[in-house]
């Protein structure tokens, strides 16, 4: 009796059989501060993440210098950014600030000042009746 490897060539490329399978892990000792979460470097961003971060700061301050309903800044955008998103940016540095703002389309751009009765807006829902119903 003849005793016949267990891999067999396919298109010259061999396959491997169970005697290939079985092969152990490699296991040895590693450095233990590779598993601390403040051993990997911080990771540097992105163009556009930074791009993204001083617009952000640009909107804190902005909505910084926001003290009365008489200030109201205009926002003007590049061809390149999309509306909603600024507007959505606007919001959620307001949001963060715990200052309530009016966001309004003016030209290329929004008109940001501070949110009042007058500006607040019913988004399509009828003003509610001022008196009792009958």
């Amino acid at each position: 009796m003849r005793l016949v490897p267990i891999f067999r060539a396919i298109n010259d490329v061999p396959v491997l059989g169970a005697e290939e399978r079985n092969k152990m892990v490699t296991v040895r000792k590693a450095d233990p501060a590779l598993m601390d979460k403040g051993s990997q470097r911080p990771r540097e961003l992105s163009p556009a993440a930074r791009e993204r971060e001083q617009q952000q700061r640009q909107f804190k301050k902005l909505i910084g210098q926001l003290k009365g309903p008489e200030q109201v800044f205009e926002v003007r955008l590049d061809p390149t950014e999309k509306p909603i998103t600024i507007r959505q940016r606007l919001l959620r540095v307001a949001a963060d600030a715990n200052v309530e703002i009016a966001v309004r389309k003016h030209g290329d751009g929004f008109l940001v000042g501070l949110l009042t009765p007058e500006r607040r807006t019913n988004r399509g829902r009828r003003a509610a009746a001022t008196g009792p119903k009958n």
